[in-house]
């Protein structure tokens, strides 16, 4: 049984040997994705997409208690829309993939297969926003967008990825800032509190900033190799695209006003931040709230009498209590069905053979710990209940420590450059705001500015680059 284990383990590299191999090793071995055969796009295979199935039903149930409707636009943007809003459209220029062929027929029009969805909102929102009793429009689409990528990386960076993306119409600038740190607030609490993933929260310098918006707030959070991903973003965007689009409403004072605009997403990446931020060298280790799998129930001995029979029973009883429990009752090995669902970070195993029925009792193994212990079957719903609740608490309070061990303050670029090349993680330093600096940060140390945090600490009074007045505290590292 050993061996077959270690036969099952060694299908992935050792993430301290190759961090990156180790990344796309969990994503096929545990069998989340698969290739296609166009370059960057990528197939989600059932277990890969349950995972975003549960990670939509907790968004939409957020966003809906938010008051935030669903919508579907279309896929395809005329050019002469896109190219209303300047900025927005030179920022996606390189990435814009067109259709200029309906079939045999050359389009009159270039189209843009959708890399967002910014200018067909406001065109919407044109048509249906004449009066202040119109306001706010607090829209939600799930979709995919097209974004003609150099590289690619399973979940990281597609070519075509799914998403959501929030497109808010609000009668002022403090109805939509309230509504931008909202959507904010909401992707901290989910990414903590189901994906047991610690977060920073702060705002993305002008060089960093969404394409046309006047303010962009991130949730950074840091990888297991101390990198940092970006994993939802939410932006205000004043007035500009409204101005843009001749968006107006008739106020109560009978004057005509521009709505201002918010617009907030959280793609499928995050997948690849549950991996590169709880996975080990056994493989995946899925947070249990997100998890398609809560509970695996596997019969020992299973060829023996009654043994089959115990174990659908507490399949059923689990079940009935509310979790995600299945048997696997195949003609594998329990070596190999141990290492399986290791593989595939089950949260919890549940073991039962003739000894335990004999006594009354089933064992229960931990993903997060290998931890084993024998529980009484008439504990079982409850024991599992805290048990996954004890393995969320584990993974957060590791992740956590990890952030928290490899975040440095530095109070020059050498000693930011010296952090990174030791052990990498974020550079907190103070910085004048200016973009000549945050350039030379990039040039001569390698990182590039994460968040402004929003909570501020003021770790020294100038610029780690410059030494001119500080103006405000920042976040520095390496990001996927």
């Amino acid at each position: 049984m050993a061996n077959e284990n270690k036969k099952q383990v060694e299908q992935i590299t050792d993430m301290e040997v190759d961090f990156a191999q180790w990344y796309t090793d969990v994503c096929t071995k545990a069998e989340l994705i698969d290739y296609s055969s166009i370059k960057g796009m990528f197939i989600y295979r059932p277990y890969g997409y349950a995972i975003w199935e549960n990670i939509q039903k907790e968004l939409d149930a957020k966003f809906k208690e938010t008051g935030h409707e669903n919508v579907y636009l279309p896929i395809l943007i005329p050019e002469s829309l896109l190219q209303k809003e300047k900025d927005h459209v030179e920022g996606f220029a390189p990435e814009c993939a067109w259709v200029t062929y309906g079939g045999s027929e050359k389009l009159e029009e270039r189209y843009c297969i959708r890399p967002t969805s910014e200018t067909l909102f406001c065109e919407h929102y044109k048509n249906i926003i004449h009066s202040h009793r119109d306001l706010p429009k607090l829209y939600n689409q799930w979709n995919s967008v097209l974004r003609w990528e150099k590289t690619s990386r399973p979940f990281l960076r597609h070519r075509e990825f799914l998403w959501q993306e929030g497109h808010t119409m609000h009668l002022d600038e403090e109805d939509a800032r309230r509504e931008t740190m909202q959507m904010l607030e909401i992707y901290a609490d989910f990414l903590e509190n189901i994906l047991a993933m610690p977060v920073v929260k702060g705002r993305k310098t002008d060089k960093e900033k969404f394409n046309g918006a006047e303010e962009t707030y991130t949730v950074e959070c840091m990888m297991h190799d101390r990198k940092a991903l970006q994993s939802g973003t939410s932006h205000y965007f004043g007035d500009g695209f409204a101005r843009a689009f001749d968006i107006t409403y008739t106020g109560k004072d009978n004057q005509l006003h521009h709505p201002h605009q918010t617009s907030w997403g959280v793609s499928t990446r995050v997948i690849g931040g549950i991996i590169m931020t709880h996975g080990d060298n056994s493989g995946l280790v899925l947070p249990p709230r997100i998890a398609p799998v809560q509970v695996m129930v596997i019969p020992v001995a299973q060829h023996k009498e009654g043994v089959l029979d115990a174990a659908a029973d507490l399949l059923k009883r689990l079940q009935k209590a509310g979790i995600r429990a299945r048997m696997d009752d195949s003609d594998q090995s329990m070596g190999w069905k141990a290492a399986q669902y290791e593989m595939k970070g089950v949260p919890l195993r549940v073991e039962i053979g003739p000894k335990d029925m004999e006594k009354g009792q089933c064992c229960i193994c931990r993903r997060d710990s290998g931890e084993k212990r024998f529980v009484p079957l008439d504990q079982l719903e409850d024991d599992v209940r805290w048990l996954l609740d004890d393995v969320h608490k584990s993974l957060y309070a590791r992740a956590k420590k990890n952030l928290e061990d490899h975040t440095r303050v530095c109070l020059t670029v050498e000693e930011v450059k010296r952090f990174m090349e030791a052990e990498g993680g974020f550079a907190k330093t103070m910085w004048c705001g200016e973009l000549d600096c945050e350039l030379k940060m990039k040039e001569q140390a390698g990182v590039t500015s994460r968040c402004m945090p929003l909570d501020q600490e003021r770790v020294s009074d100038t610029c780690v680059c410059c030494g001119k007045p500080a103006k405000h505290s920042i976040l520095w590292g390496v990001a996927y």
